[in-house]
């Protein structure tokens, strides 16, 4: 087992394969940073394979949240808080990463998309020491958050998705309503550009 490592994600919100992600890393590492990207608006650019990525509907929720969201999500698992911390991950401004991570951690990864290939080669440019946990297919990624954002939106059942504690913190403090309202707002953008 190493000392440290690392994990990155938007958890735009957290779901149960972040959380399948999160505790393959933690079996592999005494302590493990979680890094939250797109952590502010300054921090997010968009990305040459998903142009979609840095736009407000699919960043409804603040670090502070995502925070909060991942905390709950490791206590329900009982992952004990000294073993782990929780990071900004500006991925998206890779100037600016090393000054928020470790540069002696191991930096784990799942291989799925065009996306993760880009976040690969930047972690690489870096020097940063890479073990990829897993590659899938996009058809074998499963659960996606846009997929859960998509169905708060459309009034679909989604907490089945998330953690408990994920979903308590939601819907306790109207995130998911902000969520369905910028989804909203998305769609009907995107209505009117096709008139």
């Amino acid at each position: 087992m190493i000392k440290t490592g690392v994990v990155h994600g938007r958890f735009q919100p957290l779901h149960l394969k972040h959380m399948e992600y999160i505790l393959a890393a933690k079996m592999r590492c005494q302590k493990l940073y979680i890094g939250i990207t797109n952590p502010d608006s300054l921090h997010t650019r968009d990305s040459v394979h998903d142009i979609h990525r840095s736009e407000r509907s699919a960043n409804p929720l603040t670090y502070f949240e995502r925070y909060e969201m991942i905390r709950g999500a490791m206590a329900e698992f009982r992952v004990p808080e000294t073993e782990y911390d929780i990071l900004p991950f500006p991925i998206s401004c890779p100037e600016y990463l090393l000054q928020y991570v470790p540069k002696d951690a191991t930096y784990y990864m799942g291989l799925c998309d065009e996306w993760d290939d880009e976040k690969y080669k930047i972690l690489k440019d870096l020097g940063l020491n890479i073990e990829v946990l897993w590659h899938k297919t996009l058809a074998e990624k499963g659960v996606t958050a846009s997929w859960i954002r998509s169905c708060i939106a459309t009034d679909q059942e989604w907490t089945h998705l998330v953690p408990k504690s994920v979903s308590l913190y939601l819907t306790e403090h109207g995130l998911d309503q902000r969520i369905k309202r910028l989804e909203q707002m998305r769609m009907d953008e995107k209505n009117t550009e096709l008139l």
